[in-house]
Order: C-alpha cells, then structure tokens, then sequence
C-alpha cells in the first residue's frame, strides 16, 4: 500500500491529491490512505498535508529504502536483491551472513545508521543515522584470491565516478582505499573475503560515504581529517542542490557494475590505468610500515594486481600489498 502511494505521489510532484482520490484509486478506505501516510512520515518521507487539497510529497524528502533505490535502477544485477536496516551493527557481517547462506551475487545491504560499522585495520568508522551511505555488497567474482586487491581499486572509481556524475565533486583516491577531497576523507572502502585454497568463495565489498555531516557531526578527532559532500558543497557555495543518498547508491552501484565487468574479463590494465588518473598518492612522499619496520618514501607506481611501489629513502624498492600507508599534506600527515 505504501508503495502505490508513494508512487500516486511523485507521478504529481507538484500537485496535491485528496485522500478521496488516493482511495478511491487505490480502492481502500480513506483512513487507510490516512494511517499509511503517517507511516511514511515516520519512515523519514516529508508529506505535506492540506485539508482542502490533501497531500503532497516534498521533493526534500531523503529516505534510503528497497523501493528509494530500485526506482530508477539501470544495473543489471548489482542492487537487485536489497535488504535495507533502519539500524544494524555492521552491513558487512550482515552481507557475510547471507554470502554464506548463499544469496545471490549483486545482493545490496544497506542501513540507515551502523552501530559497529569498521574500515580497514580494524578501525571503528563513524556512521551517524541518516547523515551517509552506509551499504555492503556480496559478489562472487571469477578471479584469483591474489588479484583481490583490484576490486578494491575499481571501487574507489566507482566512487569517484559518481560522485562527479551526482554532485559535480572532483574527488581523489589515496592508496588503497581512501576516497579523498581537499585533503580529507569522506569515503572508505573495505574488502572482505571468503575462500578457499584455490578459488574465491565470495567478497563482501562495503563502502562508506559522509553525505550530509556538518563539520560538528565528527568527533573532535576526525574535525581534521574526515569531511562530508554536504561539507564541500558548503565550501564551494553549491548548497543549494539536495543530494539525496538513494541517487548516490544508485550512481555507484551503476559505475561498479560497468568496472566490475572489466574485472571479470581480465581487463586489469584498463582499471589501474584509470585508477592512476585519479591517485592522490603517486609521486608523492609517503611514510609506511613494511615488515614491522618504517619506511620513507615516494610512490613511483602501481603492479598490475593493484600493489604500491614505493622507493625508500635507502634506495629499495618495496611493492605495498596491505597495511599502513601515509601521503604527506593528506589526512594530517605533514
């Protein structure tokens, strides 16, 4: 029911319908129509309610649900199968949990607030309710567990891609995963794997994207170092376009799918040729721990399966697979 009204709604953005129209339409009693609009209001949709012209749906309203992000969806299997939480401790070990029950490859789980949502290295990340895209993905990709880390890479375009695509936001990628605009973050990706000795069960690919913070919304340990689109946008004196996270999942759940296929297909080079167009961190001097040890250096390239090259100082040359990894003048590293 909700649903059809919704859809009866933005078929007349504009325009207000009466509740006598709305059921008679929908053939159900008008307290019905009644009863399931303040539902949706309590979902978070903005209704405006006239007794003379009955209701009208505000093009302000940002609500992420199943029905938000299929409306308008043009993937062919990424995002085809939802499963969207009000609040949840982490969409990645729910998405893990149905990649073990086997779910479908594309299945999109998302959440309006996390209570126990992680980056990389075991790192807490800040997911505040409603203020960001908080979404795991469960694919079960054809490739070799040693060229994992591509993923990763062809993430982090998608990302930017969008971002570009939805809100007119040049953005960055700091190696490997950080997602990067006027030197601060405001996205993160983590990879997850399954698999055994000699094949890839599945991954579980999670992004998150600050979308509507004010500066005040993070912790004063993260005012440094993390910013939010809603935060750029201020920046750069475009704030009056709303940017809405359903569209924003949507855009990147597009962009990867289209990458995605490139990693099936083998086309490597293609991903971190494109990659390197967007890097943060190539020819700059970073700081690293390799081996339990730190090295200072600068970063020359990227291998073919997604490791960084660094130079040291000593005149090694290290390929970085995982770990820590610093950009001077990025994140506070200075």
């Amino acid at each position: 029911m909700k649903k059809e009204i919704l859809t009866k709604l933005k078929e007349n953005p504009s325009d207000y319908i009466s509740g006598e129209s709305l059921s008679t339409v929908l053939g159900v009693s008008r307290t019905a129509i009644w009863k399931n609009i303040n539902e949706l209001k309590e979902e978070g949709y903005i209704i405006e309610s006239s007794p003379k012209k009955g209701y009208r749906l505000n093009q302000n309203s940002d609500v992420v649900n199943a029905f938000e992000i299929s409306e308008d969806l043009k993937t062919k299997v990424l995002g085809r199968n939802i499963a969207h939480f009000g609040k949840i401790d982490s969409t990645n070990n729910y998405a893990k949990k149905i990649a073990l029950e086997g779910c479908e490859e594309g299945t999109l789980v998302v959440a309006d607030f996390q209570t126990s949502g992680r980056g990389r290295l075991g790192r807490e990340w800040n997911s505040s309710d409603k203020k960001g895209v908080w979404m795991s993905l469960v694919l079960r990709p054809d490739i070799p567990f040693e060229e994992v880390q591509i993923i990763t890479l062809a993430a982090s375009i998608a990302v930017v891609r969008a971002l570009k695509e939805v809100a007119q936001i040049e953005a960055g990628i700091k190696w490997p995963n950080d997602i990067i605009i006027n030197g601060k973050k405001v996205c993160g990706i983590l990879v997850e794997m399954n698999m055994e000795i000699d094949r890839i069960n599945f991954l579980v690919l999670g992004i998150g994207l600050n979308v509507n913070q004010k500066v005040n919304d993070f912790p004063d340990e993260l005012k440094d170092k993390a910013t939010s689109l809603r935060i750029c946008m201020e920046e750069t004196l475009d704030n009056q376009k709303l940017l809405k996270r359903s569209e924003l999942i949507r855009a990147i759940l597009l962009k990867f799918e289209e990458i995605y296929d490139k990693v099936n297909s083998g086309a490597f080079e293609e991903i971190i040729s494109e990659w390197k167009k967007y890097s943060v961190t190539l020819g700059k001097e970073v700081s690293m721990t390799y081996k339990d040890k730190q090295c200072i250096g600068i970063a020359e390239g990227i291998t073919r399966d997604g490791k960084l090259i660094v130079k040291c100082e000593d005149g090694t040359v290290k390929e970085v697979l995982s770990g820590e990894v610093w950009v001077r003048g990025l994140l506070g590293y200075v």
